[in-house]
This record gives C-alpha cells, sequence and structure tokens, in this order.
C-alpha cells in the first residue's frame, strides 16, 4: 500500500485548520495542524511534510518569517493561505520562496486541487533530476557563470549560489537558449507546467529574484522584453 502524502497545516483558526484537515484526510492525507510559527518549524522537522500550507497571520513568528525560515533549510512546497489580496502581499509571500498563495476565504475543493497540482509539479522535478552516473550532466557555463541542472547548483564569480529548484530551473531554460525571447505564458509553461494555477506574475517575481542574485556582467544578462517577455541576452559570446 502506498504511503501517504503527509501535509503540515499551520493557522492559528482552529476552526480553520479542522475543516482543511477533514478535506484533506476525506483525499487520503496524513496531516498535522500547527497553530503558531514555533510548532510550525518543529513540525516541519519532526513530521516531515511533502506539503506545508501556512497562514500569514500568526502569533509571535508570523508566515513570512516562518516561510523564511523553511526555506533556508527545505524546498518543500508551500503555498500560502492569507485574507491578504493585495498584489503586493502576494508577490512577498512568492518572493519569500512560496509555491503558491490562496486568498481567505477559498473553496476547499479548490484548495484541495491546488494541493494536488503543486504536489504532482514538485515530483515531476524531483524525479527528472537524473542521476550522474546514469546520464550526462546538463549544464551551461558562461564568463562568472555556470548554471548546473544535474546537481541543482548556480556558481556565480566562483561562489556558490544559493537557490530554490524554480529558480535554477527557469535560469537553465532562458540560459541554455541565449538570445531567444520567451513569453511569461511560455516560460509558466515550460517550467511550472500547464496545470499552474498562479499567473504570470509568478515569472516575473522569480525574474526578479535572479537579477538580484546574478547581476550579469558585460557578457550577458537577463534582459526584459518590453511587452513580450523575458530572454538570456549574450552580447560578446557564446556559451563556452
Amino acid at each position: 500500500m502506498a504511503e501517504k502524502e503527509k501535509i503540515l497545516i499551520v493557522d492559528d483558526d482552529e476552526n480553520i485548520a479542522e475543516l482543511i484537515s477533514l478535506y484533506l484526510t476525506r483525499e487520503c492525507f496524513e496531516c498535522r495542524i500547527a497553530n503558531d510559527g514555533e510548532t510550525a518549524l518543529k513540525d516541519a522537522k519532526s513530521f516531515q511534510p511533502d506539503l506545508i500550507l501556512l497562514d500569514l497571520m500568526l502569533p509571535g513568528m508570523d508566515g513570512y518569517e516562518v516561510c523564511r525560515e523553511i526555506r533556508h533549510k527545505s524546498n518543500v512546497p508551500i503555498i500560502i493561505l492569507s485574507a491578504k489580496g493585495e498584489v503586493f502581499d502576494k508577490v512577498l509571500g512568492l518572493e519569500m520562496g512560496a509555491d503558491d498563495y490562496i486568498i481567505k476565504p477559498f473553496d476547499p475543493k479548490e484548495l484541495v486541487a491546488r494541493c494536488k497540482a503543486v504536489l504532482r509539479r514538485f515530483q515531476v522535478t524531483s524525479q527528472a533530476k537524473p542521476a550522474e552516473d546514469e546520464h550526462p550532466q546538463k549544464y551551461v557555463e558562461y564568463p562568472d557563470l555556470i548554471v548546473n541542472l544535474t546537481n541543482y547548483s548556480v556558481v556565480y564569480r566562483g561562489r556558490s549560489i544559493d537557490m530554490p529548484p524554480k529558480e535554477i530551473e527557469l535560469l537553465y531554460f532562458l540560459a541554455s537558449q541565449p538570445n531567444q525571447v520567451f513569453t511569461r505564458e511560455q516560460l509558466l509553461d515550460h517550467i511550472w507546467g500547464y496545470e499552474y494555477v498562479g499567473d504570470t506574475r509568478t515569472v516575473d517575481v522569480h525574474i526578479k529574484r535572479l537579477r538580484e542574485k546574478i547581476s550579469g556582467n558585460e557578457n550577458w544578462a537577463i534582459t526584459t522584453v518590453w511587452s513580450v517577455g523575458y530572454k538570456f541576452e549574450v552580447r560578446n559570446r557564446q556559451a563556452e
């Protein structure tokens, strides 16, 4: 019998947390509830969830801080649940490392569907990483930059750069096809998959984060093609 996927529900509203747990348990998930940030961090370590549903308004340590702390140690998928529906809040949540953002109040059936979609995407990403002894390494190299998709690593100016998987996949996809322009919709399809329930703002957020971590140099840069999308522009030389 297949092992149940585990979901950690982090919400200080016990009624909402119990309702979410009820719906997810019916879908054969194993659930655990944490009502504050400190407990959430402990449960993330001990429970080893496959997915975390994270409320932002928590007593003590808020959801943003919890998300940041978890991201320092794990790539477990995180879906933020929040009554904050402004674009700023969504963008901030994604910048902290969340994989999706759901506004309260929400339809429980939609929540279940989004959980399944995020888990599917994460599983496909994990399975897509080839063993080094079975396949040649997938990497691209430019001056000051090496992106290795085999072991999900990025080296910039001689230093290893910490990036979540989706940022590395996006960077590799662009850098492996230099000077080719991709629309936001194309990048969503290639990196997040056609089932992704978010919007193109996700691409903008990830591009912004990439630019903050690797600023480019005189030979290459991640550039915006206005009203179209993005490209990895190589100015003076091709990939080595």
